[in-house]
This record gives C-alpha cells, sequence and structure tokens, in this order.
C-alpha cells in the first residue's frame, strides 16, 4: 500500500511542477509531459501489483490508454480514460487489480473512466456508439502484456476497421456535421467551443480518425507523408493545434476543471497571461481573439479540405480525361474545379480569379490542388492584374453569384486571394469588435452581409418578409450595393474614430482603381457612410414624427440609393446576430423606410396621407365596435387619442384598449396581459390616469417581479390617460405565473396610490440581482440630451450596460428632474443598450437651458451609478 502511495505522491508532484512550469512559460510541451508521468505512474503500480499479484501470472493483461489520452493529449484537467484488456475470461480479483489502478487517481482529483474486455470476445460496436469506435482507434499500450494489446488491435482492425471503413467513414463525417451544426462555427464565434465547435480539436480529431479508417494512418505526420497535406499545410496544423491546445489548458486551470467553451469571462485573463498589449487600436484581448480566431479558421479549412476531398476520392470514380471548361486553362476533374497546369496561372494570372468565377457559375468546388495553386500564386496578381477589366469583370461574377454550399467569397479569403484582389481589406482580417452585440470577426461579417443580401427572395430568405427580395430582386443593378456590403466595415482597419466616415474613403480609392466611374463611387459611398443612419434612427427616434423622415430625406436624398440603403442595413443586422435584429427592430426600419419613400418619391411632407391613414384607422374602429354600448364608448374617446397613438395603433388594438379604458373606471389602472408566439415574451398593455412619475412606477414594479423591460411605448391621450405598452419577459416561474401577474398587480395599484416605496425596495432588489461588471463593459454610461430631432421634445438618451432595474432608476432619475415621459423606446436587446426617452417638464416646455442639460446628463450618470 505504501509503495503505491508514494507512486501517487510522485504522480502528484511532478503534476504540480508540471503546472508551475507550464503557466509560467517554460514548459512548452505540457501534453506529452503530463501523459508521460501518467504512463509512469500506471508502469509503476503495475510493477507493484505484479510483485504481489492479484491476478495470477496465467491471467495476462494489458493496460490501455483511449480518447484523448491515448493519443497523448492530456491537458491540465483532461479525463483519464483506461481499457483493462484480459485474454480469455476477467478473472476474478479483477475488480480488485482495477480498484488497486484506479483508486490513487482518483484521490489525486483526476477523473477516470475505466471498463473491461475480453480479447476473445468479438468487437462489437453498435450504431449508435461512435465515441466507442473513435476511443478504441485511438487506443495506445500503456503497461501488461504488449503482445495481448497487438493482437487485440489486429482483431479491432480486421473485425471493425476494414469491413466497415465506407460506413464507419460516412459516420464520422455525419456525426461531424450534426456536431457543427450544434457547437456552431467557432472559427467565427467570440464565445468558441474550443473541442467541439467548427474550428475546434474535434475537427483535428475526425481528420485523424478519418486518415486511420482509411489509410490505417498512425499520427499526425503521415498526413504529410503520405500526401495529404503539404509541408506548409502540416506547418500550419501544427502551429494551431499547438496555440488552441495552450489555450485550452489555461482555461482548464482558470475554470478548475475541464472546460472548453472560451467565455468572456476568462478571455481578458488569458490575454494577459500571455503578454497580448494594445496595438492599433485593439484592446490586448482583441488582437489575442485575433489570433485565436486565426487558428482556429485555419483547422477549420484544413478539416473541410481533407473531409471533402476524401468524399470525392471514395465516391466519384476517376473519369478517364478532365472535362473541359469554357474558359481556357481550368478543367474539371472528379466534379471539382482546377487548373490545366501552374503554367497556366504563371502565363494568365486572372485565371485565379476566373476558377472561382466559374466556381460560383458551376456551383462547383475547387479542388485541393486548386486551392493550394491558390494560396501559393496568389502574388502572382499584381496590380495591374487585378485592377484589369477582365479581373474586375470576375469578380463581379463572384459578388453577384447566387449562394451555394462552397462560398467562392469565403474560399478566395482562405486562400489570400480576396487580400491580394482588395488589398486594404488586410485591415480587418481576423480583427475582433469584443462585445456581445457582433459575433464576428469583421472579415466574416462582411462576407456574411454579402451573402445575407443574396438571400434576399430565396426560399431561404432571412429577412422575415417579402420586402426585402422584391426590393432586392427588383433592382437594375446590384454592384453598388454590394460592393458597399463587402466594404461597409473597412474603416474599422483604421485606428480610432467612426469607421462609417473612415471607409467611404477607402472604398473610393478600391472602386477607383477598378475603373468604376464617379456615380457608381458616389452611391457607394453614401452607402457606407450611412449604413447605421436607419438602424439608429428607427431604434432611438420617434419614426411616426415627420421631423424624423425629414432629417434622413435631407441624408440620403434618392429613392434608389434609399432602397439599397434599406436592404444593407437588414442585411448587416441580420448578420451582426440577433441581439441586432429582432422582429421589433425589422419593423421599425420598415416604418422608417416608407415613412421616408413616401417624402422622397412625393417630394413634400407626408401630413395629408397621415390624416388619410388617420381617417382610414377611425372608420375601421368604428366598424369594428359591433354592439352599441362599444360604438358609443369609441366615439366619445376618439377625440381624446393623441395623433401619434392613432398613427401607431391598429383598429383591433384600438378596440380592445377602448375596453382597458371602460374597465379601469375609477380604479389606478387596467392591464391586459398577452401572451406572445414567442414563449420568452410578453405583451402588457397598462391603462392609467396619467401622472408625473408614472412610467417609472410601472418600471419598479416589474423589477420588483424578476420582469424584465425588452421595449416600451407610451402615448398620453387628451383626457389625461396614459396607455403604455411594454414587451416584457414572464414571471420567473412559469408554473405559477398567473400568481406572480396576480402579485405585481397588486403591487402597481399601491405603487400607483404611493402605498409602496419603491425607491427603497427596488435599491434592495437591483444590490440582489445586479451582475457582477463583465470584462466586455469596458465603455462608460453615456448621457446625450438631443434638443434638435423634435421641435416638441427634448430627446435624452442613455447609453448602459443593462441591468434589472436600470430602467427604473433612469425613469425615477427623469420624474426627480420634473421630466415628463411622453415616449419611450427601450431597446434591452441590444450590446450596449440604448434608452431613448422623449421628455418635456412638467410644464409642457422643452429643456434646452445648457445648465439643465448638464444636471439631467449627472443625475442619470449618478442614479445608475
Amino acid at each position: 500500500m505504501k509503495i503505491r502511495e508514494r507512486a501517487a505522491d510522485r504522480l502528484r508532484m511532478k503534476r504540480e511542477t508540471l503546472i508551475q512550469e507550464f503557466l509560467s512559460g517554460r514548459e512548452t510541451d505540457f501534453l506529452s509531459r503530463q501523459t508521460q508521468m501518467l504512463d509512469a505512474y500506471l508502469v509503476d503500480i503495475c510493477r507493484v501489483l505484479d510483485e504481489r499479484p492479484a491476478i495470477s501470472p496465467r491471467d495476462p493483461y494489458a493496460i490501455v490508454a483511449l480518447g484523448g489520452y491515448g493519443r497523448g493529449e492530456m491537458c491540465i484537467h483532461s479525463d483519464v480514460d483506461l481499457l483493462f484488456l484480459f485474454d480469455a475470461a476477467i478473472p476474478e480479483n479483477a475488480a480488485e487489480f482495477i480498484r488497486a489502478v484506479v483508486y490513487p487517481l482518483w484521490d489525486l482529483g483526476l477523473y477516470v473512466s475505466h471498463n473491461a474486455r475480453i480479447l476473445r470476445e468479438p468487437v462489437a460496436i453498435p450504431p449508435e456508439a461512435i465515441s466507442v469506435f473513435t476511443a478504441l482507434l485511438d487506443a495506445r499500450f500503456v503497461a501488461g502484456a504488449d503482445p495481448l494489446f497487438a493482437a487485440f488491435k489486429k482483431k479491432f482492425r480486421k473485425e471493425v476497421v476494414v469491413p466497415r471503413s465506407e460506413a464507419l467513414i460516412d459516420w464520422l463525417i455525419e456525426t461531424n456535421r450534426d456536431r457543427h451544426v450544434h457547437f456552431g462555427d467557432s472559427s467565427y464565434l467570440l464565445e468558441p467551443n474550443l473541442k467541439e465547435g467548427q474550428g475546434g480539436l474535434r475537427d483535428y480529431h475526425t481528420l485523424m480518425w478519418a486518415a486511420k479508417t482509411w489509410r490505417d494512418l498512425k499520427e499526425s505526420r503521415d498526413m504529410e507523408f503520405h500526401g495529404y497535406l503539404t509541408h506548409e499545410e502540416f506547418r500550419e496544423l501544427t502551429r494551431a493545434l499547438d496555440f488552441i491546445w495552450m489555450i485550452r489548458n489555461h482555461l482548464h486551470h482558470l475554470a478548475g476543471k475541464k472546460h472548453d467553451r472560451f467565455s468572456f469571462e476568462y478571455q481578458e485573463q488569458v490575454a494577459d497571461v500571455l503578454g497580448y498589449v494594445e496595438k492599433d487600436g485593439q484592446q490586448p484581448v482583441e488582437g489575442f481573439l485575433a489570433r485565436l480566431q486565426e487558428e482556429m479558421s485555419c483547422l477549420k479549412d484544413l478539416h473541410s479540405m481533407f473531409v471533402y476531398e476524401l468524399e470525392n476520392r471514395r465516391k466519384i470514380p476517376e473519369a478517364a480525361a478532365p472535362q473541359e471548361t469554357p474558359i481556357d486553362g481550368l478543367q474539371i476533374r472528379r466534379g471539382r474545379l482546377g487548373f490545366d497546369s501552374p503554367q497556366a496561372v504563371l502565363n494568365r494570372p486572372v485565371l485565379l480569379l476566373k476558377i472561382f468565377e466559374e466556381s460560383a457559375r458551376l456551383r462547383l468546388p475547387l479542388g485541393i490542388g486548386a486551392k493550394r495553386l491558390v494560396k501559393n500564386m496568389c502574388r502572382h496578381l499584381t496590380e495591374t492584374v487585378r485592377s484589369g477589366p477582365e479581373a474586375v469583370r470576375a469578380f463581379e461574377g463572384i459578388l453577384e453569384a447566387t449562394p451555394f454550399q462552397f462560398a467562392p467569397l469565403s474560399e478566395m479569403l482562405w486562400t489570400g486571394l480576396l487580400t491580394r484582389f482588395i488589398p486594404q481589406f488586410a485591415a480587418i482580417r481576423h480583427r475582433i469588435q469584443y462585445d456581445q452585440y457582433h459575433l464576428h470577426p469583421v472579415d466574416k461579417h462582411s462576407l456574411k452581409v454579402v451573402r445575407t443580401l443574396k438571400l434576399f427572395g430565396a426560399p431561404d430568405d432571412p429577412s422575415r418578409g417579402r420586402l426585402c427580395g422584391e426590393l432586392y430582386t427588383a433592382l437594375p443593378d446590384r454592384r453598388p450595393l454590394l460592393w458597399a456590403a463587402l466594404l461597409h466595415d473597412v474603416g474599422k482597419g483604421e485606428v480610432g474614430g467612426d469607421h462609417a466616415r473612415k471607409g467611404p474613403p477607402i472604398a473610393a480609392g478600391i472602386l477607383k482603381e477598378k475603373g468604376y466611374g464617379e456615380d457608381f463611387i458616389a452611391t457607394v459611398r453614401l452607402l457606407i457612410r450611412e449604413h447605421l443612419l436607419l438602424a439608429k434612427t428607427a431604434t432611438r427616434r420617434d419614426i411616426h414624427d415627420e421631423e424624423t423622415a425629414i432629417f434622413c430625406a435631407r441624408r440620403i436624398q434618392d429613392p434608389d440609393r434609399l432602397k439599397m440603403l434599406y436592404l444593407l442595413t437588414v442585411a448587416d443586422s441580420i448578420a451582426t446576430g440577433p441581439k441586432a435584429c429582432n422582429d421589433w427592430s425589422l419593423s421599425l426600419m420598415q416604418g422608417l423606410y416608407f415613412y421616408t419613400l413616401r417624402l422622397l418619391e412625393q417630394g413634400e411632407l407626408a401630413s395629408r396621407e397621415a390624416v388619410e391613414r388617420v381617417e382610414a384607422k377611425k372608420a375601421a374602429l368604428i366598424r369594428l365596435a359591433a354592439q352599441p354600448e362599444e360604438r358609443a364608448a369609441v366615439q366619445s374617446l376618439m377625440p381624446f387619442m393623441s395623433p401619434r397613438y392613432l398613427l401607431y395603433a391598429e383598429p383591433p388594438d384600438m378596440l380592445d384598449h377602448v375596453t382597458l379604458f371602460q374597465r379601469m373606471g375609477d380604479g389606478p389602472f387596467a392591464w391586459t396581459i398577452e401572451k406572445k408566439p414567442d414563449p420568452a415574451t410578453r405583451t402588457v398593455a397598462i391603462c392609467a390616469k396619467d401622472r408625473p412619475g408614472l412610467f417609472s412606477k410601472i418600471a419598479g414594479v416589474f423589477t420588483l417581479n424578476g420582469i424584465d423591460i425588452l421595449n416600451a411605448q407610451v402615448f398620453t391621450w387628451r383626457n389625461t390617460v396614459a396607455l403604455d405598452i411594454f414587451q416584457v419577459t414572464p414571471p420567473p416561474d412559469p408554473i405559477f405565473e398567473a400568481d406572480q401577474w396576480e402579485t405585481t398587480a397588486s403591487r402597481l395599484g399601491d405603487a400607483i396610490e404611493g402605498r409602496l416605496d419603491l425607491r427603497v425596495e427596488v435599491k434592495e432588489r437591483i444590490r440582489e440581482r445586479r451582475p457582477s461588471r463583465s470584462p466586455l463593459h469596458h465603455r462608460p454610461t453615456k448621457v446625450v440630451i438631443d434638443n434638435r430631432s423634435s421641435s416638441y421634445f427634448t430627446v435624452v438618451e442613455v447609453f448602459a450596460y443593462d441591468f434589472a432595474g436600470l430602467l427604473f432608476l433612469i425613469t425615477e432619475a427623469l420624474f426627480r428632474l420634473e421630466l415628463d415621459v411622453w415616449l419611450a423606446k427601450i431597446a434591452t436587446q441590444v450590446d450596449q443598450v440604448v434608452d431613448v426617452f422623449y421628455v418635456r417638464d412638467f410644464n409642457g416646455q422643452k429643456v434646452d437651458d445648457p445648465s439643465v442639460e448638464a444636471t439631467i446628463r449627472e443625475t442619470i450618470i449618478e442614479a445608475i451609478g
């Protein structure tokens, strides 16, 4: 026992020393060293047990490493997977023997899984047990009887691998695709899964499993020896794996356990440990993540290239001769595009672009050889060649082509050809925007915007409506829009400043080099300069106010450019991620687009049409009121409804609101709660007597009951009735939701009538629920006072990071400043929350005194804390 304890102690001390050496940067081969330590421990233990045998010498055994341990990839908290292999039968004392081996490892805090197997039994693997197959594929002898293990490996290959190789490879590829769908593309995501996501370590494992199954390769170096990877590709693979494994080790150490999702909370810590510093206007963590994205992209692309070529060689027979294409110098072999020879590219470098144009036209991918040739020879795409009309026409064909599985622009980016054709694009390659708003690096996001645009009007149109498809298909010339989409964020490669202002001159230089005319360039410049205009204006201003449409129309000036700008805005929002794009924001942008379009096409204010729409709604509302009592109530209330409310609300909703007003009677308020198709959202309409501070009271009561406000519309009728419509999350407990709404209603009544001190109650609630400061929260709270956008209201914009109670603190501060909220635009679905309030003082006036504006800023910032 003491001998085993000493062996375990030696392992523990060696591991502790090894971990410290790794953390200090002195140990660069951690995985192999820890694997060797575990091997040495198992050999020592077996030597001790053989001296005092728990198992008869007539019962040979082998201890086999499986999975990551078998591959020699032991990170700090990796699992130790063991197979205890016996010959004819499992001995009686096998359990005692296994405990003697495994228990000391458990005592060291290692997670050990083990099973026993008999050599003479068939190696049966059920169809759903892919993990069993891959674990055995990685099996490695550690201790015991080496001939027993050798016999097992031979048996495994004979009974499982060889007869089922085709099915097993299909199985691996299909399982891998399912994994990619589940975990996402880690080479794009800002919180990647280092192991399971696309571009993660599992892609490398799958590549090796397929190679072992197909050609009995033993280790990664064999990929180069057998010609599946070039020397340069193998070097890139090794570099990527070393970096990802290093990050995974740091992640294991920081998390204190096996952990593969590289979440925001760990990223700055790892960047700091690795010594990254601010460079070219990027935070240290952004530079670090750019490197991680680069290595994961490399791993993803090498995996994809190998897997597609593997499928191609297995399933498409070699043709007697390659097929010709209309382009001299290009050919089709086994369903893949390629070059006739390297000399063809040297003679005509524009073929480097033409092959991608043909790929888009024929919807065929490039073969591995062609990709390698492009990567190695893209330097021959000189400035003269890339600016020539043939090269520009070829790129336009790529840019306008219908999307398909093998995206030519993405392939051009990977091979380096895109940055060779547009050198300025290199400044945003792997560039990270470290926030919760942008899901993808700038270069990948830009390509995603182009792809999203081209899907408008397709069966899988992502725009959730027909308008974008109708507008896109009707465009007489899509080139300016697609160029603007590709280059809309190119200004982010410049240090400091507003990328929407820095981008247009960069884009103009690119397009001038390509030979485009002044009108074309002017359109692209405008689209890039204003690509944030519609989204920001729609979500931060009152789109029903004519002044808002006038402001946009003056900036855009042309209906055709407005249509392209709207398409670019929607595509940019969709490609950015769900926090930038939702049904609410899309409907606001569409409404602003139509208001601005009418203004540009009619050349006059839309007042007449607005009046006609209001009158049509009034008539529809009266028709909906079927009962005489309903009709009388509608007719008596209609004169008090505000114009903005009549423009916003639809007649069926108006009738519901009239009923709500009647229900209120002499009570403090009445409300309706509507479940939406989205189970995580409720619409709450509240009718109450308007009074100063009403909005903050509602926000405070919602906070007390764990209900988060996602969006709010505030209307005040002329009879001092407030109608507030909120999009909110449901109460926390779905089983007792009705009871919780009842409690919320009681508290709201108490708050409105002054029986509940919300300041005290809510601040206590905030202390309980306010999250710790995220590493992403690097921008300060900001308050902007705008007295130009509206002739009748002061617009207060608050930029802050969201937490429970934020909206109450802001609106309660506005109440203490004697400001009445007439319109609120709450956008808690975005990165840094922007809450916008149209306010007037209690005397009904705008607030335009500079000293008062300064007091508003100070009071709100102090309230948020």
